[in-house]
């Protein structure tokens, strides 16, 4: 054994036995999964550093300087390795580096370098690879330049916006307008006074019970001297634009048996042109309710109307057929055309095949009068089933919000797939022809215009949750009416919207096939070659990460023990799948914004993959997977039956032991695309990780790492976008032409919802409003809060 160092005076000093205990123990951890990840085809760097961090240990405890030598090579070997594979990209550096660069410098500690003999060398460079290791991090997590904001010009005073469009005070319909544009020319609130808003007031929803409190996703509505919403359990409430007041609480006794959550995520609004304005019920409120009926209430005093319906309600269950609680529900609001209100629904994930059809139906809006239904399982027929006979089961859905054209007379339904959603070995021609699909249907008889499919014979829950959103583009042949639908595959499609034909090019690409008896699986898929793609980078095992080297192993292990061969990989039997994009999206129910004045498409997305995997019948028995019984609640995510196919489905997403995802940040993106050049404008990590951290424990780190999101944006003529929707509970203003923020304010709760603006003449104010309710599936802290922000009194006068 070598003799003990002796420092400068000639006193024997001890090795540095803990550095070298830890050293030890830490190549241990690295070197076992390593050798497994190299034998899988892995990266052999894990094992390699192990084995290096064990020569360390075992020459440290000895005091040997070789030792610390060794660990110098170490330091060298992992600073060439983390560049090689991640670049100077910050946080996919920190796992990389960070812990040794910590025990770098912890060598050139005294005490370290005199238990050494001839340490002090090898600390030293030791000590300098670390510095650099840290340095390349910083520089890593410096935010990407943005452009510079574009001029603007003259702010146009809002007396002459109102002169000339007086409905530019109000907000009413979901998207402000039936093409779902959220574009307000309102500019009060602009580059100059942003920084001034404060919060105006705020409003509890008081739910009674707190599933209705998981999902606060509604976006208000603004007409004349009310501003209305609903809750999660579909009460409907209307407040003083000015002071949040409210002014009137509809309850609706909602039936929430078999729901794991109630999601209302708005009401609309219908002006009878038959009524007398002084007549009841001459403006209206509608809503269609989780527990399936149609509503209409007095928009002044929140009263049935009696003249819809039976006494105000019409049961939107008639003809589906039997009903598991739980299976049906209706989340997005009316879509109002041509005097009819037009509703689709959402169906329970994964459960059985035959689940009751989601139908698209539109009644009077006035008399509630059933007008037609576009059933896709009785093509043709668009009349209620005559008695004893149902609506056809099993077809695809309608869930998300719709637009519509008053001038073509088309209303765009975004559809899911048939169910369930993991296999389509059963699916007949019909079910498959408009699943994940837009379809303009006409808005006098409900029949079917156009249908562009996003996704074949769909295999990945890759239903269309983005609302469609109407704009004019430029093209070689003039200005085109165009419609612009998102998909969670990160694909954005631009199409003709009077025939469905692509105006930004569309290309069918081949697709890996399924593995799987009983299936058959589209060759290819249509991908947006057109328009920018947000699905994010593919993933790899190079992408892998972590909060700590031993995380990312374990997910780089996880990675190479799945199937991935490519986006739209279709899930197996034998090995879990990992499915890109996942669930979340890409392009989620919040959908884009569009700029009129400038051309801009505000779109934020997610970047976080699925971890799946077919499951035989006999095993998901033996797990007790089972669909949902009467009685029973609801969920999405997990493990789902698929009852009355060979295989259940074991859906997740792709985290870490410590509930962290599995691929790299950034989780969330906030980008703009310049309709002009079909180019993007700007791309920026959103969201910081202050309400985000490992076993779901908040880091408190305000870092922009990118988080996932739900929720949409709201886009104004001073060139402003407000938008919450991040898992970190914030408001922010971005400056639509660069991506800078340019102002944010904290919320109670995750702000998952899409905010909206009006003017409220009371005090001659731009109000800014988004409820604050939160979502369990991102983590996000509920609550039941509307806010209202404005600038004070005292600035409006600018």
């Amino acid at each position: 054994m070598a003799p003990p160092a002796e420092n400068a005076r000639g006193a024997v000093s001890r090795p540095p036995r803990i550095f070298a205990a830890l050293m030890t123990l830490i190549g241990l951890a690295y070197a076992l999964p390593g050798a497994k990840l190299a034998a899988i085809g892995g990266s052999p760097y894990y094992l390699a550093a192990g084995v290096l961090a064990i020569a360390t240990g075992v020459l440290l405890w000895r005091g040997r300087a070789l030792g610390a030598w060794t660990y110098v090579a170490l330091l060298a070997l992992t600073l060439l390795w983390a560049l090689a594979e991640a670049g100077i990209d910050g946080w996919a550096l920190m796992p990389r580096l960070l812990g040794p660069a910590l025990f770098g410098l912890w060598m050139a500690l005294p005490w370290f370098r005199r238990g050494v003999r001839g340490g002090s060398r090898p600390a030293w460079a030791a000590a300098a690879l670390s510095a650099v290791a840290l340095v390349l991090i910083g520089i890593g997590l410096v935010p990407a330049r943005l452009p510079e904001p574009a001029p603007i010009g003259p702010v146009r005073p809002v007396a002459q916006v109102l002169a000339a469009d007086p409905g530019a005070a109000d907000w009413p319909s979901y998207g402000n307008d039936p093409g779902n544009t959220r574009f307000s020319p309102l500019t009060q609130i602009n580059r100059e006074t942003v920084a001034d808003l404060t919060p105006a007031w705020t409003f509890r929803l008081g739910h009674p019970d707190v599933k209705a409190m998981l999902n606060g996703q509604v976006t208000p509505l603004k007409i004349g001297n009310g501003l209305y919403l609903c809750t999660g359990n579909n009460d409907i409430i209307r407040l003083d634009p000015e002071t949040g007041r409210q002014m009137w609480r509809f309850t609706a006794n909602n039936d929430m048996t078999g729901l794991y959550a109630s999601t209302c995520r708005g009401v609309a609004y219908y002006r009878s042109p038959t009524l007398a304005a002084d007549a009841p019920c001459a403006e209206r409120i509608l809503t269609a309710t989780t527990d399936g009926r149609l509503l209409a209430v007095d928009a002044r005093d929140g009263k049935f109307c009696p003249d819809f319906g039976a006494n105000g309600q019409v049961d939107v269950k008639k003809g589906m057929g039997d009903i598991i609680p739980g299976y049906f529900n209706i989340t997005s609001p009316p879509q109002i055309i041509a005097g009819r209100a037009v509703i689709g629904g959402q169906i329970a994930d994964g459960q059985s095949v035959g689940e009751p059809s989601a139908v698209i139906r539109a009644y009077d809006a006035q008399t509630g009068a059933f007008a037609w239904v576009w059933d896709i399982g009785r093509p043709g027929v668009n009349t209620e089933p005559k008695a004893g006979e149902a609506y056809a089961r099993g077809m695809p859905n309608s869930w998300a919000p719709m637009a519509s054209d008053p001038a073509l007379g088309l209303v765009y339904v975004p559809t899911g797939n048939a169910t369930p959603d993991y296999f389509g070995g059963h699916r007949t021609a019909a079910m498959d022809r408009d699943s994940s699909s837009l379809v303009a249907l006409d808005a006098k008889t409900g029949a079917v215009r156009w249908s562009f499919q996003t996704t074949h014979h769909d295999l990945w829950d890759y239903d269309v949750a983005s609302p469609p959103t109407l704009l004019d583009v430029q093209t070689a042949r003039g200005l085109v009416p165009a419609v612009l639908q998102g998909t969670k595959r990160g694909e954005l499609f631009l199409l003709d919207r009077r025939t469905g034909r692509p105006v930004a090019a569309v290309a069918e690409r081949p697709v890996p096939a399924s593995t799987v008896l009983h299936e058959r699986s589209a060759r290819t898929q249509p991908f947006s070659v057109g328009l920018p793609n947000f699905a994010g980078p593919e993933p790899s095992e190079a992408r892998m990460w972590g909060l700590t080297p031993f995380d990312q192993m374990w997910c780089r292990i996880k990675f190479r023990q799945a199937d991935y061969r490519g986006t739209m990989t279709p899930l197996g039997l034998d090995r879990p799948t990992v499915t890109f994009p996942g669930y979340l999206g890409g392009l989620e129910w919040g959908g884009v914004s569009f700029d009129r004045s400038r051309g801009i498409v505000i779109a934020n997305s997610n970047r976080v993959v699925n971890y799946n995997r077919l499951i035989t019948r006999a095993e998901a028995d033996a797990r007790g997977v089972k669909p949902i019984g009467r009685g029973d609640a609801g969920y999405v995510g997990g493990p789902v039956a698929q009852k009355g196919t060979p295989y259940a489905a074991d859906i997740r997403p792709f985290l870490s032991p410590l509930g962290i995802p599995c691929t790299q940040p950034p989780f969330g993106m906030l980008s703009a695309i310049d309709m002009k050049t079909r180019k993007l404008l700007w791309s920026r990590p959103f969201g910081t990780g202050r309400d985000a951290g490992p076993l779901g424990i908040a880091s408190g780190i305000p870092l922009e790492m990118g988080v996932p999101n739900l929720g949409g944006s709201v886009v104004t003529d001073a060139g402003l976008t407000f938008i919450g929707a991040s898992q970190d509970a914030y408001l922010r203003a971005i400056d639509t032409s660069s991506g800078r923020e340019l102002w944010r304010a904290r919320l109670p709760a995750g702000g998952q919802a899409t905010p909206m603006t009006y003017w409220s003449p009371a005090s001659g104010r731009q109000f800014v409003v988004i409820s604050a309710g939160g979502h369990g599936g991102i983590l996000g802290k509920t609550g039941d809060y509307i806010m209202a922000f404005a600038l004070p009194r005292r600035s409006t006068a600018r």
